[in-house]
């Protein structure tokens, strides 16, 4: 005879109730991330959704809805826009912010952008550190945001693996990795003095294989440059530059037709494309399988220097 360990145990072998299915896995990420978005909406006066337009930002939306439905989602989103985003990003952004009836705030550091600041000029480091790191510190002490909702999660790169999902930044909006509160299970503590403020990360747990995923039982839509065709691209050895930016190519250089997709957004001349067959969600889901590459090597501003995320995250740095 079975050992009965608890009340529950008891009902069951009475037959008096039934154990609830278990979670799936996705179910248990959604419902941890949706814990997360309602604890910062209720510990902090203003908190904003950082919203990028890529994939782990449409999750964050999604989940958003769901946290707060049938109300509306409570704060704003907030878009730094560096003036390089693809065309068809910025207009998904605006569909997306108006089909579900969501505040958007777009930012610029417009001084940086008239001085005809690009990565190419300068270099990568310091156009980042103009065009995002700034812009996106000015536009929180510009709104007085307490709390920034980031879509990064731990298995995208190192530096983000170290991050806990409430992550504490100074009045100068600056990152100590050597100097992070402990996290017990769901427990996190959000006492901040004057003049902090933290970044929030609901999606640390999920890997770029979840997301996709997700995207999928949800039905969630994502801009087309995620879906592979037949895209004009400057061919560097292995290399796919996208023409987006007329400065991007070498003199004489001209475009050739690769069917090819973005594994990862950012901006148009510092983001490159891989060679791809896979234009469905399924196919991607796929294709992932297959790789034994971060979906950030292609991104020009993770490579700049060694540990040029972690140092871009101190600065400020989403």
């Amino acid at each position: 005879m079975p050992v009965v360990e608890n009340e529950v145990d008891l009902q069951l072998e009475a037959g008096k109730t039934s154990a609830p299915p278990p979670l799936s896995h996705l179910r248990l990420l959604e419902a941890e991330s949706i814990h997360i978005l309602r604890e910062v909406a209720s510990e902090f006066e203003r908190p904003v959704m950082l919203y990028s337009i890529g994939k782990d930002s449409s999750v964050m939306l999604r989940l958003a809805q769901k946290a707060f439905y049938p109300a509306p989602i409570p704060f704003p989103l907030l878009h730094i826009d560096t003036g390089f985003k693809f065309a068809e990003m910025l207009t998904f952004r605006d569909e997306m912010a108006r089909s579900i009836g969501a505040e958007l705030l777009v930012w610029r550091n417009e001084s940086a952008i008239a001085a005809g600041t690009n990565p190419i000029a300068l270099d990568t480091k310091r156009c980042c550190g103009l065009l995002k790191t700034q812009a996106l510190l000015d536009a929180l002490r510009h709104y007085k945001f307490d709390a920034a909702f980031g879509g990064a999660r731990r298995d995208e790169e190192k530096s983000r693996a170290k991050e806990r999902i409430y992550s504490f930044r100074d009045s100068a909006g600056q990152w100590d990795p050597k100097n992070q509160r402990p996290e017990l299970w769901n427990l996190y503590n959000a006492r901040i003095h004057p003049g902090e403020s933290i970044r929030v990360f609901p999606l640390s747990n999920w890997t770029e294989m979840d997301v996709w995923q997700y995207i999928h039982e949800e039905k969630i839509p994502v801009v087309d440059l995620y879906f592979a065709k037949e895209r004009p691209m400057y061919v560097r050895g292995d290399a796919l530059l996208p023409i987006e930016q007329e400065f991007v190519a070498w003199p004489g250089e001209q475009p050739r037709m690769v069917k090819s997709r973005l594994r990862s957004l950012g901006c148009s001349p510092c983001t490159g494309a891989i060679r791809s067959d896979a234009d469905t969600i399924p196919a991607i889901i796929a294709e992932l399988l297959s790789f034994r590459s971060s979906e950030r090597a292609n991104r020009a501003i993770d490579h700049d220097q060694e540990g040029s995320m972690e140092i871009k995250k101190r600065e400020g740095y989403f």
